[in-house]
């Protein structure tokens, strides 16, 4: 039996699985997040306390793992000490009070310098203007930190008291794809080489033993911290070969492409993480757009998650003339182009419409974004996905329907299951990586979303010069 577990921003879980793959059993508690005037923070010590609830419920059920693997969220700044031990209250990658900064960045040519050397864009939550943000106004906080620690590399100093990264949560943004090192000219063009003692080792993941007290693991139970969350989904997807892709409906879109090398020119847009393969990238396009944008729209009009497949239902496609930009982040968006004044839209509004078009105008919206993120991407291959978006049956058919290709669903518990594969047990990655099934478009509706889909875009190129125009 094997432990996968997946510090998510909302839940935490631990998933236990057989040599085959089949889940056995998922623990799960929730992640608090304290949000106000566009911060985002959790406490570290919370997140690690679930982490070792969801443990110590799963090996109370299966006393005798033979490893386990860790994944978690990526990017924001998790500041601790020597011991793991937080600083200050993590900031998370939600976080939006370094905007200010990513504009200025975005104006004096910092950003598009970054781009050039790592392959990645700047946004409020990722760690350059978060750390850029607090030299300027905390930097007692920085002064008394080891580590600006990813979050599930804070919970692996805790099980194990080693202190490291992976190439994945490195590449942004200061790793150079390339050499897969930090680059020393992007951290001096934020501004940070003074702080570069903060950033954490980078090491291929290898497994450590949970030798820590106060942990429920068994004492020496190898554990090996793999790639951050999205990288760990695409490995539980089975998304490795180039041009075939991953779509994560969750909070946010998490969308990406397999590459063979890095994309350094083109808009300053998007990621680029490293992989455990040197001939391999995932050419990241993460929308701050997602469920959460939906979950705004549905408490505004008294509805819930259940209601979602019959207010679908109930609206035809085009949803009546309602049209949805999703921007819906108090950050703006950060794929595929970056924009911290982005807002949401909603236009084509009557005394005629339904609570029903705005729903189905809001999924059509966020499809609409999908669609944009993985052709930004590359995607030319199949397309899995997974995320909590894919219970609704008729949302993964609109999703489906709009992107115009079949959909792979993934097997449950995507990214534990890719925390498992990345430690390299010798497993069957195939077996472990077989979808769940596949949702293919209704040929009678896409035509009809291809024209939508580039009047969306039309839609979001007239918004970006007015956001520009406001800033």
């Amino acid at each position: 039996m094997f432990i996968g577990i997946d510090v998510g921003t909302s839940v935490v879980k631990a998933a236990a699985f057989d040599a085959t793959g089949r889940v056995l059993a998922v623990e799960s508690r929730p992640s608090r997040t304290r949000a106000q005037d566009g911060r985002a923070e959790q406490d570290p010590d919370e997140v690690a306390g679930a982490v070792a609830e969801v443990l110590g419920a799963i090996t109370a059920r299966y006393p005798d793992p033979v490893a386990a693997g860790l994944t978690g969220q990526g990017d924001g700044v998790w500041l601790i000490d020597g011991d793991a031990r937080p600083v200050r209250p993590a900031i998370t990658w939600m976080d939006a009070r370094a905007g200010d900064i990513v504009a200025e960045w975005a104006a004096n040519g910092v950003a598009e310098t970054v781009f050039r050397r790592t392959g990645n864009a700047l946004f409020p939550g990722c760690p350059a203007p978060v750390l850029a943000w607090l030299d300027r106004h905390e930097p007692a906080s920085l002064d008394a930190a080891t580590t600006a620690a990813y979050c599930k590399d804070m919970v692996f100093q805790r099980l194990t008291g080693v202190r490291g990264t992976d190439v994945s949560d490195a590449s942004v943004p200061f790793l150079d794809p390339r050499t897969r090192a930090y680059d020393a000219e992007a951290l001096a063009a934020c501004g940070l080489t003074h702080r570069a003692g903060l950033l954490a080792p980078v090491a291929e993941p290898r497994p450590e033993g949970a030798v820590l007290a106060g942990h429920p693991l068994p004492a020496g139970l190898p554990i090996t911290a793999g790639p951050f969350d999205v990288p760990a989904c695409a490995l539980g997807a089975g998304v490795t070969e180039p041009g075939d892709g991953l779509l994560i409906i969750g909070t946010t879109l998490a969308c990406l492409a397999v590459i063979d090398e890095p994309r350094l020119d083109g808009e300053p847009t998007g990621f680029h993480f490293a992989t455990g393969r040197r001939d391999r990238w995932l050419r990241g396009m993460p929308a701050m757009v997602g469920t959460a944008a939906l979950d705004w729209v549905l408490g505004a009009v008294g509805a819930a998650h259940r209601d979602l497949d019959d207010l679908l239902a109930a609206s035809p496609p085009g949803a009546r003339g309602v049209r949805v930009l999703p921007f819906f982040s108090p950050s703006g968006e950060r794929a595929p182009f970056v924009e911290p004044a982005a807002r949401a839209e909603i236009t084509g509004v009557s005394l005629e419409t339904t609570t029903a078009d705005l729903v189905r105008a809001t999924c059509e919206g966020i499809a609409y974004a999908a669609r944009h993120c993985l052709t930004a991407a590359g995607l030319s291959g199949e397309l899995a996905v997974a995320g909590g978006g894919t219970r609704s049956e008729s949302w993964l058919g609109l999703f489906a329907d709009v992107l115009g290709r079949p959909l792979r669903v993934a097997a449950e518990e995507a990214g534990a299951r890719g925390a498992v594969l990345a430690a390299g047990h010798g497993l069957d990655a195939a077996e472990w990586t077989r979808p769940a099934g596949i949702r293919d478009p209704d040929a009678s509706r896409v035509a009809f979303y291809e024209e939508e889909y580039m009047a969306y875009r039309d839609r979001v190129a007239d918004a970006r010069e007015r956001w520009h125009d406001s800033s």
